[in-house]
């Protein structure tokens, strides 16, 4: 609604039925040609700089929608709307999650009726891809690109800190749509009306380039890291190209296009924004989750099992859109199940990891899990003198409860300052600042000594 796509369609003629027929398709196709471009000739460097000038954009633009928030959201105004839809203000504010939210039974978006189930199954599953470790999302390159294991656990803390303001834009743009808005059906266009509603022309400018720039964001470091997975993990190991740079570069430039196309099509299709979000996330995801935690945890698996695992979890993905009436509280786990039936039978079938790399892989890890046969063959003496804080499973659990509380706690306070609900902002306030003190002794003072760049 703020791009006048017909202005330009009276300059093309030979476009002019296309461009005003297909506006979101155009402008869709815009944005993803301009990222592509620098994601192609900027190469990782150019991911990290466009992503750093992105995260000062939307920072300001979730501040600024923050703001307009918390000046024209008051509490008189939250209860006078809220009950509307829920039982109380208390209510909304609180985390404890509602299991029914009834007026959404029987309409188009009764996915969200039972509240609860769906609420509890994403909560699961982001519990099981942290215990599946970074590597399967395209985080992973952040962790990489650092120059050492220190640098790379301050990424881990830093980059949740920065996505914080997300949550903050995510609220205040809710409570501007639940108090000035009634009757909107569909839940996509929500954002862009509050903009038009709330936000002058300028300020409208700023808040789009943030969300342009989250987009963004995502959607180069994504395929980049798809792009890398093609030319490293699969042509230069089969095709024996791995000294010559000049066909790498353009094996990366076809194999970066190809994963922009392939997802331009799929996308093409899609219902809605929110249909293949859940189905990437919560279908296809469930299908990929226990090979990623599986590979830690247990001894035994191989990269037959791997491989079995997550085919057999993609199979069932693509099969399951074919039910759309099956919710999904009822997928995830049914897909959980067929990829570990995957993972276990692939591996039992073929033959195990050779014990020399097992156990080299144990000595510089230390996973936690089913290694009992590795670490009886390695002893006590074959394992280096590191730091007992790092052996100890228990401080391990108390520092990852720690981080749960301080990244909570940073996602949460300012969406109780928006909504004016001050007693809970100085709550986690105080856990942040808590748990921060904590961290600092029983994390941070640990790290691994900084290595010296050769």
């Amino acid at each position: 609604m703020y791009i006048p796509v017909e202005d330009l369609a009276g300059h093309l003629p030979f476009a002019a039925e296309y461009l005003t027929e297909y506006k979101a398709h155009t402008l869709a196709l815009l944005i993803f040609g301009l990222t592509t471009l620098y994601v192609i000739f900027g190469g990782l460097y150019g991911v990290v700089f466009t992503d750093m000038i992105q995260t000062v954009i939307l920072t300001i633009a979730a501040l600024l929608v923050g703001f307009i928030a918390y000046r024209n959201v008051t509490p008189a105004i939250l209860a006078e709307h809220l009950p509307a839809r829920f039982a109380s203000v208390e209510e909304f504010a609180s985390l404890r999650p509602v299991w029914r939210l009834e007026h959404f039974a029987g309409t188009e978006t009764a996915y969200y009726h039972m509240f609860g189930a769906i609420a509890f199954v994403w909560v699961l599953k982001g519990f099981l891809l942290g215990a599946g470790g970074p590597a399967q999302l395209y985080d992973l390159q952040r962790y990489l690109a650092a120059k050492d294991p220190r640098d790379a656990a301050k990424i881990g803390m830093l980059w949740p800190f920065f996505q914080s303001v997300r949550w903050l834009m995510v609220v205040a743009i809710t409570l501007l749509a639940l108090t000035g808005f009634a009757g909107v059906t569909d839940a996509e266009l929500v954002i862009p009306q509050v903009l038009q509603e709330y936000l002058p022309t300028g300020l409208r400018g700023v808040v789009i380039a943030g969300l342009l720039a989250a987009f963004m964001s995502t959607f180069s470091s994504t395929v980049n890291s798809g792009a890398s997975y093609i030319v490293r993990d699969m042509c230069q190991s089969f095709w024996r190209i791995a000294d010559d740079d000049h066909k790498l570069i353009w094996l990366s430039y076809a194999a970066t296009a190809l994963i922009v196309v392939v997802g331009i099509a799929i996308g093409w299709n899609a219902e809605s924004i929110t249909t293949i979000w859940n189905w990437i996330m919560m279908t296809l995801g469930a299908g990929v989750l226990f090979p990623n935690i599986l590979r830690w945890y247990w001894w035994r698996m191989n990269g037959w099992g791997y491989a079995a695992g997550v085919l057999g979890g993609i199979f069932l993905a693509l099969l399951f859109p074919l039910f759309p009436e099956i919710p999904t509280q009822a997928t995830f786990p049914l897909l959980c199940l067929g990829s570990i039936v995957g993972c276990i039978a692939g591996s039992l079938l073929t033959a195990p990891v050779d014990r020399a790399t097992l156990r080299q892989f144990y000595i510089t890890v230390r996973p936690f899990g089913v290694w009992a046969p590795v670490r009886r063959e390695i002893g006590s003496e074959g394992l280096d003198n590191r730091s007992e804080v790092f052996e100890s499973f228990g401080l391990g659990v108390v520092n990852a409860l720690l981080g749960i509380l301080l990244l909570s706690g940073l996602y949460l306070f300012p969406c109780y300052i928006v909504g004016h609900w001050w007693s809970q902002a100085w709550m986690w306030i105080g856990v942040i600042v808590g748990s921060g003190i904590a961290l600092y002794y029983t994390w941070y003072r640990h790290l691994p000594v900084p290595e010296e760049v050769v």
